[in-house]
């Protein structure tokens, strides 16, 4: 296709925006997304923030013609995807086309769940024992059911408990399939997998396409490309789908499931007894990798809560009924049951190219087992198969390689960011604080915020890489300075950032979860500043495995990427527009003394640099008077 097509056909979609702005780093990304769809040859596109990437992508792939799968890191620019971008790309672009989002089974409203609750002697029984207020919630989604077009909990103006969705909803574990089902025609889930298989444009989050990899890609509908947006998270995701996680809630979730057709409370508290046996097992090896096979005790409780489960099978096998309510929830019962055990069957057996540890925290551990290298399973399952387009703000220095991408194969792009970073940003590195490590540095550190937010009015973003440096920062700042602040304890993270937003003097004090996702524009948010650099937990046990295979290599191909990666993106919700301005402040002197401190600074926008703060200061009461 001409590469003239593609400019004019992004041109008239893009003037259609409010305050529209031509963006030379999208028109140079869509080009390169049109010319890797002709070619066969994989991309790589960092496309910093503001140069619209959404567009830059599927301008071209919609007018190439091309089933396209979009991957996307989260939920919400998924529903961003749904209910902005693409409306408004079919309204104003010229070539038709048809789009889909297609989530996990989960997040659609199950009729033959809510038929269940609301019909039958077993369902009342179930109603009665929930709490009063979740039963008003599972009545309230009944009646939603017979209402919304979707059934996807996205489409609610309320946000139910965990409780009363699960009651109206099954997992990818649980649900027989649609043959099976006497509600399978009008399924919700079905349906959106009917429209996804017929659209040319389908999105999906990643982790959705991860379980299609691994599934061996039966999950999703034939595509002939996939773009992975915010793809920094594509290897630790990959990682989450193609391995094994079993924890206690896996045993407690079966166990309503079987508490729903298994008039025997004996078998069905043996399978929730099972995941606390199994917590107990794995208490003492939380944040450990394991060895294999398995220390005996785990492997002792898989093998204990397997012989559980087969007897719930057996007891589910023993039910003959007619009643079509019942054979369902029986159906349920079995499928998830088979799907338990089979990964128990792989947890206890050989792990060869797998690491086993345990994550999570002594309250809730779950054992995991993750792939040592993703590489091969994504060869095999995306890059022999489709043609991949992998963007995000933020490109890691070593993701071509971490993610198997071939290396003969794959372009490598950076079509940078249309914002004026030179002259409208300050990286400031307090090069003479004392080393993070020593007792001296959270001291200093709470002096320099100090100073720097009363030059900066408040308007502050401080992050943190721990729970605990965060409270003893808010703790010392909150008696030295006039300004509100506000933790990351305070608020769920949309009403914080909302009253942040509407309090100009305010100070807003978070930890990595803040690090993404989060889009303040304007003077309220005029000063960023990081503690440490975000570098990952060196016993983190997954990662620990990963450095042993690499060896020497290990610290510039993990490490070093993955802090330059995650300080990109904690520096990236300074400038969200083209009229922001501000500082990012990074403590650790190691930004400024350190060899590796290039690969780092070159990762992030190209800001003015000093080492000053008296400049640092005037620039930030000039910025906010």
């Amino acid at each position: 296709m001409p590469a003239e097509t593609i400019r004019a056909a992004l041109a008239a979609v893009t003037a259609a925006l409010p305050a529209a702005e031509e963006r030379p780093g999208q028109q140079q990304m869509a080009q390169a997304v049109a010319a890797a769809l002709q070619t066969g040859r994989h991309l790589v596109v960092a496309a910093g923030t503001g140069t619209g990437k959404t567009l830059g992508y599927l301008v071209p792939a919609v007018l190439m013609g091309k089933k396209v799968m979009v991957a996307t890191a989260t939920k919400a620019l998924q529903d961003q995807l749904a209910t902005k971008d693409l409306p408004f790309l079919a309204e104003h672009l010229p070539t038709p086309f048809e789009w889909a989002i297609l989530k996990g089974r989960s997040n659609y409203i199950c009729l033959q769940r809510v038929r269940e609750v609301q019909q039958s002697d077993t369902g009342q029984l179930e109603m009665e024992e929930l709490a009063p207020t979740v039963r008003v919630e599972v009545k309230r989604l009944s009646e939603w059911a017979g209402t919304t077009g979707t059934g996807d909990v996205a489409e609610l103006d309320w946000q139910p408990s965990d409780r009363a969705w699960q009651s109206v909803s099954v997992s990818s574990d649980e649900c027989p399939g649609a043959a099976r089902c006497p509600m399978g025609q009008p399924c919700f889930a079905e349906a959106a997998r009917q429209r996804a298989a017929t659209a040319d444009v389908v999105v999906v989050n990643t982790h959705l396409y991860g379980l299609h990899v691994a599934s061996g890609g039966v999950l999703l509908p034939d595509h002939d490309v996939v773009i992975v947006d915010e793809a920094h998270s594509l290897e630790d995701i990959m990682s989450d789908t193609v391995g094994i996680t079993i924890g206690s809630g896996r045993f407690v979730s079966l166990g309503i499931t079987l508490r729903r057709i298994l008039d025997d409370r004996a078998t069905v508290a043996s399978v929730v007894d099972s995941g606390t046996a199994l917590r107990e097992a794995l208490v003492p090896f939380v944040g450990q990798r394991l060895a294999d096979p398995l220390p005996d005790s785990i492997s002792q409780a898989l093998i204990v809560a397997r012989q559980r489960i087969d007897n719930a099978q057996a007891a589910l096998r023993a039910i003959d009924t007619a009643v079509e309510d019942a054979k369902q929830r029986k159906l349920r019962a079995q499928t998830q049951s088979n799907r338990l055990m089979e990964e128990i069957d792989r947890a206890i057996g050989s792990h060869e190219g797998y690491v086993a540890f345990v994550s999570g925290g002594p309250e809730i551990p779950r054992l995991e087992i993750a792939p040592l290298d993703v590489g091969p399973t994504l060869r095999k399952g995306i890059w022999d198969q489709h043609v991949a387009v992998l963007t995000s703000a933020t490109i890691p220095a070593s993701l071509t390689e971490r993610v198997g991408l071939p290396q003969d194969g794959v372009d490598v792009i950076d079509v940078g960011s249309p914002f004026d970073y030179e002259h409208n940003a300050m990286l400031y590195c307090a090069i003479h604080l004392p080393d993070p490590r020593s007792a001296q540095f959270p001291a200093a550190v709470h002096d320099e915020l100090a100073a720097l937010i009363a030059a900066a009015g408040g308007r502050t973003l401080a992050l943190f890489t721990s729970w605990k440096a965060m409270d003893a920062a808010a703790t010392a700042l909150r008696a030295r300075i006039p300004n509100r602040v506000f933790t990351q304890r305070d608020l769920p993270k949309t009403a914080l950032v909302r009253q942040f937003s509407d309090d100009e003097s305010a100070c807003l004090f978070a930890t990595a979860g803040f690090f993404q996702g989060v889009d303040i524009p304007g003077r309220t948010l005029s000063l960023v500043t990081i503690d440490r650099l975000p570098f990952p937990r060196p016993d983190d046990p997954l990662l620990s495995a990963r450095r042993e295979l690499l060896g020497a290599k290990a610290f510039g191909q993990i490490d070093i990427p993955r802090a330059a990666t995650l300080l990109a993106q904690a520096t990236g919700r300074l400038i969200r527009n083209a009229t922001d301005r501000g500082v990012v402040a990074v403590m650790d002197p190691r930004l400024g003394t350190a060899s590796y401190r290039w690969d780092i600074v070159k990762a992030l926008p190209p800001m003015r640099r000093t080492r000053h703060r008296a400049e640092v200061e005037a620039f930030l009461r000039d910025i906010t008077a």
